[in-house]
């Protein structure tokens, strides 16, 4: 039973030694996701309390978010394998593109919080131009 334990723990860490590449993508992807989090539980705190309302941490929310960050790593890995095991031939760097679209959308989100939290115009003005902006680039076909 102890070796089948070995065998076991050392085919898992030859499977986790594959992606060893794409950790400086994956802690990127997490660190913005738990950054939305945070402040979107803030701003949520805060929008209740502007409104009168009690406000209470739902932890379904919480739970939403862990399945969405399980799903972009696992969706990450798999661009990898897909990039560096199959398509191997062409360098399309999907892994990164996706991983930096992960990351743009958490940051609307952030920004999205921010506006929320210090009604600062700054935030609202950097989204409406971040918006703005990607509409142009899609319309142009860049």
């Amino acid at each position: 039973m102890e070796d089948l334990f070995k065998l076991f723990k050392s085919l898992l860490l030859a499977l986790l030694s594959l992606f060893a590449p794409v950790q400086p993508l994956i802690l990127c992807a997490l660190l913005f996701i738990a950054i939305d989090f945070i402040s979107g539980v803030a701003a949520s705190a805060a929008i209740a309390k502007r409104e009168g309302k009690k406000w209470y941490f739902e932890s379904h929310e919480a739970w939403r978010t862990l399945y969405k960050a399980g799903f972009v790593i696992i969706a990450i890995g798999m661009m990898w394998a897909l990039e560096s095991c199959v398509l191997d031939f062409i360098n399309l760097n999907m892994t990164k593109l996706f991983a930096g679209f992960i990351c743009s959308v958490e940051l609307w989100s952030f920004l999205e919080n921010a506006a929320q939290l210090s009604d600062a115009p700054l935030f609202e003005w950097m989204r409406k131009y971040l918006h703005r902006r990607i509409s142009k680039q899609v319309e142009n076909g860049n």
